[in-house]
């Protein structure tokens, strides 16, 4: 049987929603999902929450993931769900987006490049939010010319088969912005997309690559 992951939760006195959150968390402990939990008041300890970069309270952390907001006790069973998995990044790309925490997410991605795999997975979801699709396009554009970036463009060309032209036409944007030269089948491929928008954003993409819509060298 997995050990039971741990959470550490960050409140504030006079703080609506910490009591909720610090219910539900207490809810787990009992049950035997959550093994320990440590709760920090900031306003009584201010420097550990400096140095774990608590800018809002409630924050809570539940094995990996650093999450902020009014977790409901639905929502911290899930994320308490994916810690024990040992799973869930996608999501949590996805939280770090909704709760404008790109620096972070950059941050995780240049430290790990297997992180922007899974951000790259929730361009396949019909159901993200096009908040959240414009948050991976402005962490993709961050990361132009990266290591990182370069190393994902075998996904990215997949990403560039999708069914949806909004999608294609991201994922033509993104290997453009790789800057990597192998991508150019994949590219050219989409020079004669159904749909205008991707036609003229792979047209667009072949000169950031050095091509001409001819061939180039």
């Amino acid at each position: 049987m997995p050990q039971a992951p741990s959470a550490q939760l960050f409140i504030g006195t006079g703080c609506p929603h910490c009591g909720v959150v610090l219910e539900g968390l207490a809810r787990l402990i009992k049950s035997g999902r959550l093994g320990h939990l440590e709760v920090v008041n900031v306003t009584a300890e201010p420097e550990r929450a400096a140095g774990h970069r608590v800018r809002s309270v409630p924050w809570t952390r539940i094995g990996p993931f650093d999450l902020t907001g009014a977790l409901t006790p639905g929502e911290l069973s899930d994320w308490l769900e994916r810690a024990t998995a040992g799973e869930g990044w996608s999501a949590y790309s996805a939280h770090l987006l909704e709760n404008r925490r790109l620096d972070e997410l950059i941050e995780r991605i240049r430290g790990d490049a297997a992180c922007l795999a899974s951000l790259l997975v929730l361009l396949t979801d019909k159901d993200t939010p096009l908040a959240t699709r414009i948050g991976v396009s402005a962490v993709i554009e961050d990361l132009q010319g990266t290591p990182a970036l370069a190393a994902a463009v075998p996904q990215i060309e997949q990403l560039a088969l999708s069914e949806s032209p909004q999608t294609r036409a991201d994922a033509c944007h993104f290997l453009g912005l790789s800057g990597e030269r192998r991508a150019l089948p994949a590219v050219r491929r989409l020079l004669e997309d159904e749909n205008p928008q991707v036609r003229e954003i792979a047209m667009e993409t072949l000169a950031m690559l050095g091509e001409r819509e001819s061939g180039g060298p």
